[in-house]
């Protein structure tokens, strides 16, 4: 008879054993996250703020960077997001208007300027003015930027060399990339001879320098709106107002973008 009995305490005791395994080993529940879709040329700054906001509040924060274009067509189309980070007002506009953004949480972060740049170890010097000899620096050679019909720092190049009575010898010979970090890998691998970028992105590059900035009346002010995306996660709302708060701004200003007057 004991022989009988002891499987039956080896069982209960089995099942004690496993239903306590499962309680200590149980799948503990996800850590709140947010997902982020940025300009590309954010990508530097908003890695540092993101790390900074993450470790205060315990949120994880995911980057997804690509032209604000492809960006705000994703969202669109259904992709997931809780946060968007333009660098136009047109493509923050475009969201605004299908009525997938939440309107009130909508502002604007900081400012950028527009420069010229070139290899690091060319010898170009020229000064930005109208009629100014860019076509005779290319030496028939092609200028990149961002491609003027979708990418907002192409669209702030056209509307400047437009206005500097550039833009029709010019537009031929761009090599219109598919974002402002793109645009100036051609020139920092001296496959152009010159490029239009942000200045952030130029003075966080080594591989190319800045050769002049293009005056602030010949395109419009560069500014990064910000909003929380519909259906978003609950923290999205917490995380803009980080990235305009005054504990961010020292953030900002490192990377050389521009405080924005009240």
């Amino acid at each position: 008879m004991k022989i009988a009995r002891h499987p039956a305490k080896f069982l209960a005791a089995w099942i004690v054993a496993l239903v306590q395994f499962g309680t200590v080993h149980a799948e503990a529940p996800k850590k709140s996250e947010l997902l982020v879709l940025a300009a590309a040329s954010l990508t530097n700054v908003l890695g540092d703020l993101s790390a900074d906001w993450q470790r205060a509040s315990g949120v994880t924060v995911k980057l997804s960077f690509a032209a604000s274009s492809v960006l705000a067509r994703q969202i669109e189309a259904g992709g997931k997001a809780d946060v968007f980070v333009s660098a136009d007002q047109e493509w923050m506009d475009y969201l605004q208007l299908r009525g997938l953004i939440e309107k009130p949480t909508r502002r604007n972060l900081v400012g950028n300027r527009l420069v010229l740049i070139a290899p690091a170890d060319s010898k170009i010097e020229l000064k930005i003015a109208p009629g100014f000899p860019l076509v005779a620096a290319l030496a028939g050679g092609r200028l990149a930027t961002g491609d003027p019909d979708t990418v907002p720092v192409g669209r702030y190049a056209r509307s400047a060399l437009i206005s500097l009575g550039l833009w029709d010898e010019i537009q031929g010979r761009l090599v219109p990339a598919d974002n402002v970090r793109s645009a100036m890998m051609f020139v920092a691998r001296g496959e152009v001879r010159l490029g239009i970028a942000y200045a952030t992105d130029a003075l966080a590059d080594p591989k190319v320098r800045i050769v002049d900035t293009f005056p602030a009346n010949t395109h419009a002010p560069i500014t990064y709106p910000v909003a929380v995306v519909n259906g978003a996660r609950g923290e999205a709302g917490n995380f803009v107002e980080f990235l305009s708060s005054a504990g961010a701004r020292e953030t900002w200003k490192k990377y050389g973008f521009v405080e924005l007057r009240k």
